[in-house]
This record gives C-alpha cells, sequence and structure tokens, in this order.
C-alpha cells in the first residue's frame, strides 16, 4: 500500500512537472517556488498569467505603499518591474499633492498644539535629502532606485551645490523659523560634503537655521537610526525640547528620545536604515 501511495506521488509529481515547469516534486515536500526558481519576479508568474498591465500597476503601487508605510524595509533597489511605476509617481502632482497634505498637517499641528516657552529651547528638526533638497535630478540620471546606490557617484552631485529646493518644506522652514522654533539641520551626509551642503541650502533660500549636524568620521560606520537617535539625545540633554520632525525615510524617526510628533515625506525611491 505504501510503495503504491509513493509512486502515485512520483507519477503525479512528474505529470505536474511538464504541465507546468514552475512547479515539480520538490514543491511536494513544502519548496516554495522562489526557491526552485531564482529568477521568479512579479512578470513571470506562470500560474497567475494576469500580472500585466493593471495587476502590474496595482502590485507595484502597493508595493510603495508598504514602503511608505514601513512594512517594506530594508530593500536595496526598487524591483525592476516597479522603476517606471515610482519614477512616475516621484515625478507626478499626486506625490506634490501627498507632500502638501503632509505640510497642512504640520500646520494644524503648530497652530493648535505648539506653545512655546520662548526661551530659545523650543526645536524642530529637519532631514536634508528629500525632505529640504531633492535628489530627483540625481536619480533621474541614476536607475531611479532600480540601480544599487554608488556613494561616490551621489557624493560627487552632492559637491555640486545643485539640488533644488523642495518648495512646499521651503516654505514650512520658513514658518517654522518665524514662530520662534529653533532649527536643527541633521543629516546623514558626511561631515566633509558640509561647504556643498551650506551653499546649496543658502542658494535655494534656506537660511537661519541653528545648526547642522552631519555625520562625522566616528559616526560613518554607524545606522542611521542610530546617528539620528544620537543626535536627539544630545538635544535633549541640552535642555532642548524637539516639537516635531521633518524627514522622509523612518530612521530619522526611530529610536529615543522620540519628539512630540514626527511627520513624513513620501519617498519610495531608497531606504536608508
Amino acid at each position: 500500500m505504501a510503495k503504491c501511495l509513493a509512486l502515485s506521488l512520483i507519477i503525479l509529481g512528474l505529470f505536474i512537472g511538464l504541465v507546468s515547469p514552475e512547479w515539480n516534486i520538490l514543491n511536494l515536500w513544502g519548496k516554495r517556488v522562489e526557491e526552485v526558481s531564482p529568477e521568479w519576479n512579479i512578470l513571470n508568474q506562470r500560474w497567475g498569467e494576469k500580472v500585466v498591465g493593471d495587476n502590474l500597476k496595482s502590485y507595484c503601487e502597493s508595493w510603495r505603499i508598504n514602503v511608505e508605510l514601513n512594512n517594506i524595509r530594508g530593500f536595496r533597489v526598487v524591483p525592476q518591474e516597479c522603476v517606471q511605476h515610482v519614477k512616475k509617481y516621484m515625478t507626478s502632482s499626486q506625490y506634490k499633492a501627498d507632500s502638501l497634505r503632509a505640510v497642512e498637517e504640520i500646520r494644524l499641528y503648530l497652530s493648535g498644539y505648539c506653545t512655546l516657552k520662548g526661551d530659545g529651547k523650543d526645536s524642530w528638526i529637519f532631514d536634508i535629502d528629500d525632505t529640504l533638497l531633492s535628489t530627483i535630478p540625481y536619480y533621474k540620471k541614476h536607475g531611479f532606485g532600480g540601480e544599487k546606490l554608488n556613494a561616490t557617484s551621489l557624493e560627487a552631485w552632492m559637491k555640486q551645490s545643485k539640488a533644488p529646493a523642495l518648495d512646499h518644506t521651503l516654505e514650512l522652514f520658513h514658518e517654522i523659523k518665524n514662530k520662534g522654533f529653533k532649527i536643527f539641520l541633521v543629516s546623514s551626509r558626511k561631515e566633509i560634503l558640509r561647504s556643498a551642503t551650506v551653499d546649496n541650502l543658502v542658494n535655494v533660500g534656506y537660511h537661519g537655521w541653528a545648526t547642522l549636524k552631519l555625520r562625522g568620521f566616528d559616526d560613518e560606520l554607524m545606522e542611521v537610526k542610530r546617528y539620528n537617535s544620537k543626535v536627539r539625545q544630545e538635544l535633549v540633554d541640552e535642555g532642548h525640547r524637539i516639537w516635531g520632525i521633518v524627514g522622509d525615510q523612518w530612521s530619522t524617526f526611530d529610536g529615543l528620545p522620540i519628539p512630540n510628533r514626527t511627520f513624513k515625506l513620501p519617498n519610495s525611491i531608497y531606504y536608508k536604515a
């Protein structure tokens, strides 16, 4: 009886393998298709046959949304089948509308929940890249997230000080500054980029911040989220009250101490841990 059952399973496995090359007898023992076919992606699902057109658009939009929700973490590149979708979004009016919606929520928070003491310790933190300055001109020429990051190439571009301002946060920056907040710019950029970063910020209209925090040599091997947490702790130890943080990466907000509010701007091109 057992021999007959085993023989039947083998014959069944061979039959399935002939009908569908994505499956074979290994799958009967719990192997996933991804393990059998390492080239698997959303475009060559043999059994679905419908992951094109609207279904591919839905898949890529779902991927993008889950990046924004911090459900998808640690990705090094945007899935190749979704690069054009991410590019279309990040250069669209929807991206601008989503960013403006976040800015409006910040304004509501400022008007209804922030009571400043006026002692110079009421503080606000801004990230820089894709928060105050846009790196989209760089990524337009470098795969829009579909290529692994070349840090040397990106830093060479940053040294040119040509990143444009994000208009919605340029206006917000000055609104917050004029309300009496002390503004701290906290970036994962390296200290060697200080001069170029300052020139870029000033050239596009930013001025009046209290301190620009960049990663020194001792910080370069530290995770971005640990670095940001360390800087916040230093500010709190100095007596600053951090009313809010604006950034495009979850690593900007992770860790302690926790500010009163955090506001994330959309960005699904890259992920900083």
